[in-house]
């Protein structure tokens, strides 16, 4: 008979364990969720697996290895994706391997399944002149307009990620001197970053004509909202982006030729404060990175700073007068001598 407790054991580990025991945020759930989701999909359509009858000792290394390559050949996923949910995976048997040690074996071997190496694109990042362009395209006479410019200004400023803008409520800012910000960003890690003078007059102003919704505390209220006074979405922010962004390309000195995320003004903000000479160890901070390796890629990005670091260190070896080859006698002896 079929013990069917793979069920179980995903529902704690979703609903129970990762809450509970690893305080993961409610996106981090999410986003595991959607990778076991589409686990089950694919256990359905090519293992004719129904999701209620599935056992832990069915679930093996060839299982995943065959999921892997179902998300890379029919889903067309990238490879960092392909990992990331390999992670989740990973992340799961490392629990469960507490739960079902009869099983200990097969769920090492799954374990012991590497990342798949991938080669790693160029940052993608905006101009600071780019920048300026893109943030005069929002016509301010208008409240949705002066609203897109305070959100693409704030969105720039703080090299805030994207989930972590539409989170931010009116009290986690604070305009008195020196003006902050609070973001609450992934795993649940919560940071302090400073507001320039210009984005901090527009919040001041935004904050007067704002709509609130009076259901809720003032404080309670949700910077940027939608239409419907709802919080606004990581696709409403996308969508609000891409607007402005056609209209700076009708610009002559708007020249970019990549598509251009909410994620792009984050690598944009961390480019300009590294060329401004700020140092690796505050950016990293700034950004919310839990270690500076993931910081040191802006360093590797900018090759105008690696153009003008080249040139401080290069000692000019090469001779004013380069001597003429033909004129030395002993030396055409010998090349003539080739040819005999």
């Amino acid at each position: 008979m079929n013990n069917a407790d793979f069920p179980r054991y995903l529902s704690y580990f979703l609903s129970k364990y990762l809450p509970g025991q690893k305080n993961a945020s409610v996106h981090t759930i999410s986003s595991y969720r959607d990778t076991f989701k589409l686990f089950l999909v694919f256990c359905t359509t090519k293992r004719s697996m129904r999701p209620e009858t599935i056992s832990m000792n069915q679930l093996t290394k060839e299982l995943v290895v065959e999921y892997l390559q179902w998300l890379e050949e029919k889903r067309e996923c990238s490879i960092s994706t392909r990992n990331h949910r390999l992670a989740v995976l990973h992340s799961f048997f490392q629990y469960v391997q507490k739960e079902v040690p009869e099983n200990l074996f097969e769920i090492q071997k799954i374990l012991s399944i590497p990342n798949k190496k991938s080669q790693k694109g160029l940052v993608q990042y905006l101009t600071g002149t780019e920048i300026r362009i893109l943030l005069q395209q929002p016509d301010s006479s208008t409240y949705e307009g002066f609203r897109d410019m305070v959100l693409l200004s704030v969105l720039y400023d703080t090299g805030a990620r994207v989930q972590e803008l539409t989170e931010i409520r009116i009290k986690d800012i604070r305009l008195s001197d020196p003006s902050v910000i609070t973001l609450h960003g992934k795993g649940n890690k919560i940071r302090q970053v400073p507001l320039m003078g210009g984005t901090s007059e527009l919040l001041e102003k935004y904050l007067k004509i704002k709509k609130y919704h009076f259901g809720l505390a003032k404080t309670d209220n949700y910077l940027f909202t939608n239409q419907k006074n709802q919080k606004l979405s990581r696709w409403g922010v996308s969508y609000i982006l891409n607007k402005y962004v056609e209209m700076a390309r009708e610009k002559s000195l708007f020249k970019v030729n990549f598509h251009i995320t909410p994620h792009v003004l984050r690598h944009a903000k961390a480019m300009h404060l590294l060329q401004s000479g700020v140092n690796l160890i505050y950016i990293r901070d700034f950004l919310g990175h839990a270690d500076c390796s993931t910081t040191e890629i802006y360093a590797r990005a900018d090759s105008e700073m690696k153009r003008k670091a080249i040139e401080n260190a290069y000692v000019d070896l090469v001779p004013d007068e380069i001597p003429r080859w033909e004129e030395d006698g002993d030396l055409m002896k010998w090349l003539n001598g080739l040819c005999e």
